[in-house]
């Protein structure tokens, strides 16, 4: 999967031959009792580029430390390091693959072979265990890789173990397909040096969960020497030798595994008629019902069965019913995770995953089935959510909830109508019988064909109506020309940000630090956004370091997939202090710069803003889960269509503050308290006794509503009431910063409407 761990495919080339052609016994055995199936390459278009990049430029390397980019900037279109982090989201072309022989198949074990620590990992997970997973895969896991153990112990290889690397908890690998539908999803790390040649790599500073990789401990019976010289035959060797222990243990458990098979779906539908609930419901009345509609799309994506009542009194509700074979997993991704605070080890990646927290889609639990048989039909298509058009007039409006297909729509709209009218109304607003929150948009000049495919395509509900907004409760939307900012140190972000702006239909330009160096950018765009980008202002504005440059990414004939999908001459150095000028001259002539999670950093350090102030908040620990923001400015546009209080997805972003005469430049915060400096002074004051105001601002100090919502935080207390949102003038502009990702992984779709606000209002945000 993982375009730098380059052994597995050589490997697999080799074991298939083995397979076909020899007659040594062992072999044999694995051929007459075993079905496999052998994907060498997930990620063919990240194997091009990095087979080129190490004959470009890695190949005649000999020392391993010496910081020379081992890795392509580009693996597929998307996605990097992530096309491993999908299994949620189903939406790369690698996943969608994995699932498609996944479900053909029905394999009973799947192998997914990385590369990463010495010297030969297999995993078993270290803890805690994610609570759906049945307790017969768990012990698969353990059993296996233990007769893996034993195996290369055998074979006198050193260095392999079973335990301290990864912990069992997130269920969006591509392997947990099989882990999350009954069969057994298993992954290897061998050690790689990304290419053939051979480097002597030194160990003794490497360490799992706490322990040296050199130390002899239960998981690791024979541990491996400090110093190692290490090659792709020994990376070949160590691979091969782990997967036929697992093919020779399937080959002679393949009964067994095929039983356990079938007693975790038995389990799966035991569980669903015994315990509760009995069904999860998702109503048909919805902020966005088009993301309910996709809600029940991504379950029935994971094979789940999803009903819908299409008669009686709650007709139009999707139904979850559990007594069905893959009710874990269900279960697992419509309730809250409660990761362990108490766990020994940081976790290996997200911890949170409710979807109907991430897709803003209410889901209630039920302990009983209110709906008779007949009103049920089991969904075998795509779900789609129509929208309405109800009342009569000659104006259309869209009531605002923060819906994630409006955006798209008047894009669409102003490409068929350059004529149309697009206003957004900015106080509440009654139209018949109908009062249309703030945000919503009023439309003229459409035609009845033209409101008819809004609502069909972007199932958005429209309200026809005579009445017109007065001029100064309104604001003109001009849609915004839109860059989105990648460095070459990192495209991971910037791809799923890309990703999700085409999903949507939102047109943009993808731009690097050579446009930055080029300036003029006010001419060429209105907003610019700066995805989540590792590391600080420092490595934004200095990028790749020159000392190895220059270092093209460009199409050639001998390098045919480079250049793809962006290019330079030279990918090394960053925008450098004149690029950095050109970005501020750009914000203070109007533009706007919206920056997410680390990419606040560049910002704040670069100067751009002087008014933010970095925060360490003490001891916190915040992985990523689903926590409690509360609106801050309930005026600012950024806000349109959000309650006062909602949840939103955080990992461990950075924090930043600003003084309290300039507390009006945070529109959301983290947790319901304010700041200590924002609590009023609640005692008697001399010369002016006013006891009823004291105690208005007791009740102005906040309502304790729980902060995690979904995961884990240590040491929340550190980080209630400092801000998720800042709104910073900069001359004419502004530069809108989050300490949170709104775009993650095309996965917290709730949380995205904050960017499509700031896009619509991009030229009112003041």
């Amino acid at each position: 999967m993982h375009s730098t761990e380059m052994g597995s495919p050589e490997m697999l080339m080799e074991l298939a031959y083995r397979l076909i052609t020899s007659e040594d016994e062992a072999i044999k055995n694995i051929r007459e009792n075993l079905i496999l199936l052998i994907n060498p390459v997930s990620e063919p278009d990240g194997r091009d580029k990095q087979v080129d990049w190490y004959h470009r430029y890695t190949k005649a390397r000999t020392e391993w430390d010496d910081g020379f980019p081992r890795s392509t900037p580009y693996w597929g279109k998307y996605v990097f390091h992530d096309n491993n982090r999908d299994g949620l989201q189903v939406s790369q072309g690698i996943t969608k693959g994995i699932f498609k022989i996944f479900f053909e198949w029905h394999p009973l074990v799947m192998l997914d072979l990385h590369e990463s620590v010495p010297l030969l990992y297999i995993s078993t997970g270290t803890g805690p265990y994610n609570e759906q997973v049945d307790p017969i895969t768990i012990s698969e896991w353990q059993i296996m890789a233990n007769s893996d153990i034993a195996s290369l112990a055998s074979q006198g290889m050193p260095g392999a173990f079973t335990w301290a690397f990864y912990d069992g908890w997130w269920p969006g690998y591509g392997i947990w397909v099989a882990n999350n539908h009954n069969s057994n999803g298993r992954f290897y790390e061998t050690f790689g040096n990304a290419g053939a040649n051979t480097y002597m790599r030194d160990l003794s500073n490497a360490r799992y969960a706490g322990d040296p990789a050199t130390s002899r401990e239960w998981y690791r019976p024979d541990p491996p020497t400090e110093k190692v010289y290490w090659s792709a035959r020994n990376n070949v060797n160590y691979m091969q030798a782990g997967v036929l222990a697992s093919l020779t243990y399937a080959a002679h458990n393949g009964e067994q595994l095929l039983k356990n098979f079938y007693q975790k779906g038995v389990n799966s539908i035991q569980k669903g008629k015994t315990e509760g609930p009995k069904a999860f419901i998702i109503p048909k009345e919805q902020k966005d019902p088009a993301m309910a509609a996709y809600l029940a799309n991504q379950l029935r994506a994971q094979h789940i069965e999803v009903h819908q009542a299409v008669s009686g009194e709650n007709e139009g509700d999707y139904v979850v019913l559990m007594n069905q074979p893959y009710r874990n997993l269900a279960y697992n991704l419509l309730t809250e995770q409660k990761y362990p605070k108490e766990a020994k080890f940081p976790p290996y990646d997200d911890i949170a995953w409710t979807l109907g927290y991430l897709y803003g889609v209410d889901v209630e639990k039920s302990d009983s089935i209110s709906y008779e048989d007949q009103d049920l039909q089991l969904l075998t298509e795509e779900a789609v959510y129509q929208g309405a058009i109800s009342g009569n007039g000659k104006n259309y409006f869209i009531p605002y909830q923060a819906q994630n297909t409006v955006l798209p729509a008047l894009y669409w709209l102003k490409k068929e109508n350059q004529n149309a009218s697009i206003q957004i109304i900015e106080k509440e607003f009654v139209v018949d019988a109908d009062t249309l929150p703030k945000g919503s948009v009023f439309l003229e000049g459409i035609s009845n064909k033209q409101a008819d495919q809004i609502a069909s395509e972007f199932g958005l509900d429209l309200i026809q109506g005579s009445q017109t907004p007065d001029s100064d409760k309104v604001h003109e939307v001009t849609l915004p020309k839109v860059a989105i900012y990648h460095t070459w140190f990192n495209t991971q972000d910037e791809g799923w940000s890309r990703y999700t702006f085409e999903q949507r239909g939102i047109p943009y330009t993808s731009i690097d630090k050579d446009d930055l160096k080029a300036g003029g950018l006010k001419d060429k765009f209105d907003v610019i956004l700066v995805p989540r980008a590792r590391g600080n202002g420092s490595n934004f504005i200095h990028g790749v370091t020159t000392e190895f440059g220059p270092l093209p990414f460009t199409k050639t004939a001998e390098y045919p997939s480079h250049g793809y999908p962006d290019s330079s001459p030279d990918i090394t150095g960053g925008p450098g202090f004149a690029g950095m000028d050109n970005l501020k001259k750009f914000v203070e002539e109007g533009g706007v710069i919206i920056t997410l999670d680390n990419s606040t950093n560049m910002v704040a350090e670069t100067g751009i803003v002087r008014n933010l102030d970095s925060y360490s908040a003490s001891g916190l620990f915040h992985p990523g889960s689903v926590v409690t923001v509360k609106i801050k400015q309930s005026e600012s546009p950024v806000l349109y269509g959000f309650p006062e209080t909602f949840p939103i997805f955080r990992g461990n972003g950075p924090l930043y503050r600003v003084d309290l005469k300039d507390r009006d430049m945070m529109l959301l915060q983290y947790g319901t308290k304010p700041l200590k400096d924002e609590i009023a002074y609640q005692g008697p004051i001399m010369g002016k006794p006013d006891q009823e105001n004291v105690e208005k601002k007791k009740e102005e100090s906040g309502k304790d509503v729980p902060y995690v919502r979904s995961g884990m935080v240590r040491n929340e207390q550190t980080i209630i009431g400092h801000g998720s949102i800042f709104n910073i003038p900069v001359g004419k502009g502004t530069v809108l910063a989050f300490t949170f990702d709104p775009l993650h992984r095309y996965l917290n779709h709730h949380d995205a409407p904050l960017v499509w606000n700031a896009l619509i209002n991009w030229n009112h945000l003041k």
